[in-house]
């Protein structure tokens, strides 16, 4: 055990996370449940209580606690969800409303007073706009009750959406603005504010092995009976930004020059697919629909399989997590080569399964071009093109970047964010004159890195003592 003066740890700060997307089906629209969920139970598992208050399920219970009580769930606006039961942004402004006028005063009520009574310090977080006018009334109401001074109040862009509706002078003054790259951090610029930086994550179960067996199989389905047919994986949303038309463009120049292609690509409901699959059929790309119901990672092997040849295979089913990460790594390269990426989570995920990940040259701060992924920095077509058939012909560097990319990933599991979250807390709470009262802790040492990974990626492997 060691003891750490001011030190912010569970037993003297608890968190608060607010957010209009949350871990329910109901809630979860994008990447944004996805941050929350897996960022709330990390900080849960490290011992913080923390309560993720956001629009819920209106059939599931109002409270729900879980990681053995320190993560509170608070389904909000129940009684205006019953009213819009398609999702999280149906009735999307009654549901803000709403949120807006009842937030802060349980924020005071149940949670700030009982934790200044014993001595805690409360970190508020909010994420992205539909949350910057809660974060100001929040301060105000904080501030008149006297208890704003123990309480630290971020707040987190994830997104360029609707910053019209951000009042950005008020905001800065009331919160500590945050960011999740460096290329956001320079678009909060343009707005007349300078944001810290803490990255996105990864939960540990993405390092998990992916089964060797499946991506063998995989491969073998994807070849088609040509051990030289490339198989790349494209998923995400239909929009312009992802780039589709050209992840489309790279695949059929790769065939016209005699490398033949086999793409999986699982986009969304968005109108921009039907220019995605309109521009594959102008190109001569057999495209081919395969589609399941909600099947386990052999039955998304099975239906593949039986689909029949096609250049392009479009996955209209829900894709089990499974199965997503054994394409990541059997697939020669998988196409996350946004023009526009806040930070590019898909990439990452890719780089834990050991794939090979394409990716632009905007928010990804963790891709290094011919290092752990491949970097786009330009909507050339070609560029992709080049760059796989380098990898090509270069089958050790391929191995490498796998094992490397990896090893990135591991930088950014979930505890090592919250780390780096802790540090600049610690940092916040100097500047507002919050003194943590001492407390210990267990030194955890750094996780372990294979030897291997550590040999590719030249790293310096600490002895182990032996007394």
């Amino acid at each position: 055990m060691m003891k750490l003066d001011g030190a912010i740890s569970p037993a003297n700060t608890l968190f608060v996370l607010l957010c209009f997307e949350g871990p329910d089906v109901y809630s979860t629209a994008g990447g944004l449940g996805t941050r929350v969920s897996e960022l709330s139970e990390a900080l849960a598992t490290q011992g913080y209580t923390t309560h993720l208050i956001y629009i819920g399920d209106p059939y599931k219970p109002a409270v729900e606690h879980r990681v053995e009580g320190r993560l509170i769930l608070k389904r909000w606006s129940q009684w205006v969800s019953k009213y819009y039961p398609n999702g999280v942004y149906d009735g999307e402004e009654q549901k803000l409303y709403d949120y807006n006028e009842s937030v802060p005063y349980h924020i005071y009520h149940e949670i700030v007073q009982p934790a200044v009574a014993e001595g805690k310090t409360v970190v508020i977080l909010g994420e992205d706009w539909h949350t910057a006018e809660v974060m100001c009334r929040t301060s105000d109401l904080l501030n008149w009750f006297g208890v704003r001074q123990k309480t630290l109040l971020l707040w987190n862009l994830n997104s360029l959406m609707s910053l019209n509706r951000i009042n950005w002078e008020r905001l800065n003054f009331v919160t500590t603005l945050c960011t999740v790259s460096k290329y956001m951090k320079h678009k909060m610029w343009e707005l007349g504010v300078n944001p810290l930086v803490i990255p996105n994550g990864i939960p540990t179960r993405h390092l998990n092995p992916v089964d060797a067996d499946a991506v063998q199989r995989l491969r073998s389905i994807a070849r088609q009976g040509n051990p030289n047919r490339l198989f790349l994986f494209k998923i995400g949303r239909f929009d312009p930004d992802k780039r589709w038309i050209m992840a489309i463009e790279a695949a059929a120049r790769l065939k016209d020059a005699g490398h033949p292609v086999t793409l999986f690509v699982r986009g969304g409901i968005e109108p921009h697919g039907a220019d995605v699959f309109g521009h594959a059929y102008r190109r001569g790309l057999k495209i081919q629909d395969v589609v399941a119901q909600r099947p386990n990672l052999e039955q998304c092997l099975d239906a593949i399989e039986n689909a029949g040849p096609a250049d392009i295979y479009n996955l209209r089913f829900f894709l089990p997590e499974e199965f997503v990460r054994t394409t990541y790594a059997a697939a020669d390269a998988t196409l996350a080569n946004s023009g526009h990426e806040p930070f590019g989570l898909v990439a990452l995920e890719v780089m834990a399964a050991e794939g090979i990940a394409v990716t632009g040259s905007t928010g990804e701060d963790y891709a290094v071009s011919f290092e752990n992924a491949i970097v786009t920095e330009t909507d050339d077509p070609d560029e992709i093109v080049g760059y796989l058939l380098y990898l090509r012909r270069h089958p050790e560097e391929q191995k490498r970047m796998r094992i490397a990319s990896q090893y990135t990933a591991r930088q950014f599991l979930w505890d090592r964010v919250i780390e780096n979250m802790v540090g600049k807390l610690e940092f916040l709470a100097r500047k507002q004159n919050i003194v943590l009262p001492s407390s210990s802790i267990d030194v955890v040492a750094d996780a372990p890195v294979r030897a291997d990974i550590a040999q590719e990626v030249g790293v310096t492997m600490k002895a182990t003592s032996t007394k």
